[in-house]
């Protein structure tokens, strides 16, 4: 289960998160290759204060921590960050120096839930 955790100052309707949240869940499984029924993405507004990049401009930031199953080759990985990164500047004003991604993989019989432990990308 790729578990895909936005941490952002931005201030979102539910419309706009349950968009994002569509548009987010579509592009990786079609950058990734998979299905969307075990994709899991939070969505969590802090106040600006909370959070802080050294290098960003004056604007909202938008972090996501992308936990995924380990295998999937760099240009997958890079293709699913720049489309979400490119959604978040164009519908959200994010500024693009305020946008980071970073993924951490894991091995799939770490990611479980209780009817079944997950496997490696061939065995999909």
């Amino acid at each position: 289960m790729p578990l895909l955790q936005f941490a952002t100052t931005l201030s979102l309707s539910p419309a706009e998160r349950e968009a994002f949240v569509a548009f987010v869940t579509d592009r990786y499984t079609e950058e990734m290759e998979t299905t969307a029924g075990h994709v899991a993405v939070t969505i969590t507004e802090h106040e600006p204060s909370a959070m802080a990049i050294g290098r960003a401009v004056e604007g909202p930031l938008l972090f996501l921590d992308a936990e995924i199953r380990e295998g999937r080759p760099f240009e997958y990985k890079r293709a699913f960050a720049l489309a979400v990164l490119e959604r978040a500047v164009a519908a959200f004003g994010v500024p693009e120096p305020n946008c980071k991604i970073v993924f951490t993989e894991h091995a799939g019989e770490d990611m479980m839930g209780v009817d079944r432990v997950g496997g490696d990308w061939a065995e999909e």
